[in-house]
């Protein structure tokens, strides 16, 4: 296969990332230039999918449906997360897989794959980083280091290689250190990830004492786990003004579920970070793109006060699009419906980018609010590395 036009196309993703990075706003709307751009993206890279990934151009020609044919992203066939169990979806040979991701799950489950080469993996790491920043490190510029110290309540890169999530948050930490860093989890025997709470408790008394900002990385889980931790332990650690919080994933049956402002209140009683520095992701392995709820620090006032919740929202970056499909007619829902999330991702450029998630969303302008997954979906996601 020619692998040339993709990596031209890498090339142009790069910029394009670059580009609409630099004009973020968390509440404007895509401008039509790059609307049009986008569109103009989707379909080509559509095409350079559809011809190289077998499996993927069945699926196509299952829902009658061609480059050919296409003349807006929103035509171009989304493919079923599941499929990333059962099929090579890649442009990539195996001797270009230089990287795979795999989702999360302990070894009872079987995972999605995700494959890259070093131009993908690349790509990945730029959309993360071009994302993550104005969300968690707003007052920092794109190209510098920040002074945070870091904690991460994951096992390291080097004991989870095949985490999308570590992966992400190795690359965070290394592109926007160099504060101290610390991985607080382990791996055990079945994939199943242990958190050590004595050593993420001894990172934030230390932080706490010499009045150093932290950013703490984790699963929704293991953040209620730290929480609960503290409070059996009659303990409050008091986190200097500028801490913050991104949690992703939910608890899959591993904890009770507790809503976002429970979360909010146990992380501002036992940390003493507040709601307005805490921040909410989404993503899976199946992409290369993330959502975030909030902009860390951000205050949206009204007559009555201080307001977080009606603000929230989870948001993709420019190089993606959703679409919120009806379950009943599997047509786009309206603003304010309820429907299953799909999402383009140009940055998906060995894969696929149309990708079909079982989960529940309520569409909100240009983004959405996540409700769960589909009754009887098998559970996914990274809080179930938790143990």
């Amino acid at each position: 296969m020619n692998f040339v036009p993709f990596e031209l196309f890498g090339e142009r993703m790069r910029d394009f990332i670059s580009r609409s990075a630099g004009s973020f706003h968390p509440h404007h709307e895509p401008e039509r230039d790059a609307d049009s751009e986008f569109n103009a993206l989707a379909i080509e890279l559509f095409k350079l999918q559809y011809d190289s990934v077998s499996p993927y151009r069945t699926w196509c020609e299952s829902q009658g449906v061609k480059p050919s044919s296409v003349s807006h992203w929103s035509q171009i066939p989304a493919i079923p997360t599941a499929a990333f169990k059962d099929l090579e979806l890649t442009c990539l040979p195996i001797e270009q897989r230089h990287a795979v991701f795999h989702s999360s799950g302990t070894t009872r489950h079987r995972p999605s794959r995700h494959w890259h080469n070093s131009m993908s993996l690349g790509l990945y790491e730029a959309s993360l980083l071009a994302w993550f920043q104005p969300h968690l490190l707003p007052e920092h510029g794109r190209e510098k280091s920040c002074s945070l110290r870091w904690l991460a309540l994951t096992p390291p890169p080097n004991l989870a290689p095949r985490s999308s999530l570590v992966h992400m948050l190795g690359t965070v930490i290394s592109r926007f250190g160099p504060g101290k860093a610390v991985f607080a989890g382990r791996p055990a025997a079945d994939n199943a990830w242990l958190l050590d709470i004595d050593s993420a408790c001894a990172m934030l008394d230390e932080a706490e004492v010499e009045n150093a900002p932290v950013c703490i990385l984790t699963t929704a889980f293991h953040c209620v786990e730290l929480a609960s931790n503290l409070a059996e332990r009659n303990k409050r650690i008091r986190l200097p003004l500028g801490s913050r919080l991104m949690e992703t994933g939910g608890y899959k049956g591993r904890s009770r579920e507790i809503s976002k402002r429970e979360l909010h209140d146990m992380v501002w009683d036992r940390l003493g970070i507040t709601a307005e520095y805490s921040v909410s992701e989404y993503g899976m392995t199946e992409l290369s793109s993330q959502a975030y709820d909030w902009v860390a620090g951000k205050i949206r006032r009204s007559s009555s006060g201080v307001s977080h919740e009606t603000a929230r929202c989870f948001r993709f970056p420019p190089w993606a699009r959703i679409q919120v499909i009806s379950p009943e007619t599997s047509r786009p829902v309206s603003h304010g419906e309820t429907g299953f999330l799909r999402i383009f991702d140009l940055a998906n450029v060995c894969s696929v980018m149309a990708v079909q998630t079982d989960d529940l969303v309520i569409l909100r302008n240009h983004g959405f609010d996540f409700l769960g997954r589909k009754a009887g979906s098998e559970p996914r996601g990274c809080s179930l590395m938790a143990k």
